[in-house]
């Protein structure tokens, strides 16, 4: 599918306003390491670590280096209040961050002008905002919340550059991800209430299927686990959480 074709597309609603709403009403505490997103604070580090690595693999930049996507445009759907989107504009690349919700936004574009940043964020659906050519295209614990799966992935295939990289991150739907992601993390307070709809989840088989039906190629998945002498950390492990590259098919 090329991008010139896609991405004038009119791809199906993908936004469950619920969901929506429900990020929405935390925007206000997003930055807050010790309040109620304190839990992607502590994931972000770990995402990141997996997503230098993967750039400087794909795009071959020099691991000591502290600009690897100067020169290169980046994409975050699902941005929330910008907890991705900052450190990638540090790493150079010109940001635009897409997300659901209108609180995430405001607080997002404050956030990143008080940071001396430049990132474009922007409101509303991904596959209903025309965007195209992105060298890379993230989205951390997204897709388990939205209404269209295969429209979601789709969308950002859509925005994909040819000979770009797309990472993404997702809960697996298992009996401990259950225990420990929703009764446990939702039920303990370490994760707002209605955070996750374990029935939404998908595993890497399911993300694998849907991405080869969109022309696209996952990589090895990684697990992000938890431990209580390690905390989260990248591991072989996907039980609870998982996050792969993916780049379009030769």
């Amino acid at each position: 599918m090329s991008n010139a074709t896609s991405a004038h597309t009119i791809r199906p609603q993908t936004i469950r306003a619920d969901e929506a709403a429900h990020f929405g009403k935390l925007a206000a505490d997003w930055w807050n390491p010790k309040g109620s997103s304190a839990m992607l604070h502590k994931l972000n580090p770990v995402r990141l670590g997996f997503i230098r690595d993967a750039i400087d693999a794909h795009f071959g930049s020099d691991s000591r280096g502290v600009k690897p996507l100067a020169g290169r445009r980046a994409l975050d759907v699902g941005c929330g209040a910008g907890l991705l989107c900052e450190p990638l504009a540090r790493l150079g690349a010109s940001v635009t961050g897409v997300d659901a919700a209108n609180e995430n936004v405001a607080v997002a574009r404050l956030h990143a002008e008080g940071a001396g940043l430049s990132i474009d964020y922007r409101c509303g659906d991904v596959g209903q905002l025309g965007l195209a050519g992105y060298d890379l295209v993230t989205s951390m614990e997204v897709i388990e919340h939205v209404a269209d799966k295969a429209a979601f992935i789709g969308a950002l295939e859509a925005a994909l550059a040819d000979g770009g990289l797309m990472i993404l991150s997702t809960p697996n739907r298992t009996t401990r991800s259950r225990l420990l992601l929703v009764d446990g993390a939702e039920g303990l307070g370490m994760v707002p209430k209605g955070t996750h709809h374990w029935d939404d989840f998908i595993t890497p088989v399911e993300l694998h299927d849907l991405l080869d039906a969109a022309g696209l190629k996952m990589g090895n998945p990684m697990g992000i686990a938890w431990s209580v002498s390690r905390g989260l950390h990248l591991s072989d492990d996907l039980a609870l959480n998982y996050i792969a590259t993916v780049t379009r098919k030769d």
